[in-house]
């Protein structure tokens, strides 16, 4: 594991979330770092400037929230944290995850394989249609989406995809998981693992900061701009997927 860096993304207000996810890391025997979330609490003009408001309205046919431009910054952050590392591979995780025993034995694989992918999600919220390419540990497979997967509490990246990444992330548009995923929009191999070895905590409440209760999205009439959009992304995931299933199966 000399080659990875591990990151636990975690506000500096949220002491106990470390504590759960600092105490699965040591049972794993995994060391890490942890980044420091930008609080958008305590935003920077800079910061609040890399919100492209117009774009999310547009994209995601709803009003952005604050706080998930600071969880989207705070993944940009990890990227130009890893690329000053001497590390050749970044385990991402925000501290709501949860870690399943498996989770070595699927790093070491992909490790072993790094041509097979520049960044491979380790947890889901949707299943992404996998399709199977490659067994990367017992009982787990590498595999191509083919469908929305969102979701980003545990992931690997090389450091080709962190340079995209820090160089074209921002500004933000769509919030983080539904973006670093795009992998015909940066050029990327993008991979899911299945069944994925970590977990997103819906139990854990999330510091984003949106009231329970509160609405975003716009009324429907005001939503086919995101329709469309999403119509778009959607089909172009699919034909990159088919495009990447094909590759994979010429060798």
């Amino acid at each position: 594991m000399d080659e990875l860096q591990t990151w636990v993304i975690n506000l500096d207000r949220a002491p106990a979330r470390l504590q759960r996810i600092a105490a699965q890391l040591e049972r794993l025997g995994l060391s890490w770092q942890r980044l420091p979330a930008v609080d958008a609490k305590a935003l920077r003009p800079e910061q609040r400037a890399a919100l492209d408001e117009a774009g999310y309205q547009r994209k995601h046919g709803m009003t952005p929230w604050l706080g998930e431009l600071g969880c989207y910054l705070s993944h940009v952050e990890v990227m130009r944290a890893f690329l000053a590392s001497g590390a050749r591979y970044a385990l991402v995780f925000e501290d709501d995850v949860r870690l399943r025993d498996s989770l070595p034995a699927v790093l070491r694989g992909l490790m072993a394989e790094p041509g097979r992918w520049d960044m491979v999600k380790l947890s889901a919220v949707h299943s992404g249609t996998p399709m199977p390419v490659f067994s990367i540990a017992p009982g787990h497979q590498l595999a191509v989406m083919l469908s929305r997967c969102t979701g980003a509490s545990a992931y690997m990246v090389n450091r080709r995809a962190a340079e995209v990444y820090a160089r074209e992330l921002l500004p933000m548009s769509l919030p983080y998981d539904h973006v670093f995923d795009q992998g015909w929009r940066f050029g990327l191999k993008v991979r899911l693992v299945t069944p994925t070895p970590c977990e997103h905590d819906d139990q854990t409440a999330s510091t984003i900061g949106i009231p329970a209760g509160v609405s975003r999205k716009f009324h429907w009439t005001k939503r086919l701009p995101a329709f469309a959009y999403r119509l778009g992304n959607e089909s172009r995931r699919l034909a990159y997927g088919l495009r990447q299933l094909l590759r994979e199966k010429l060798g």
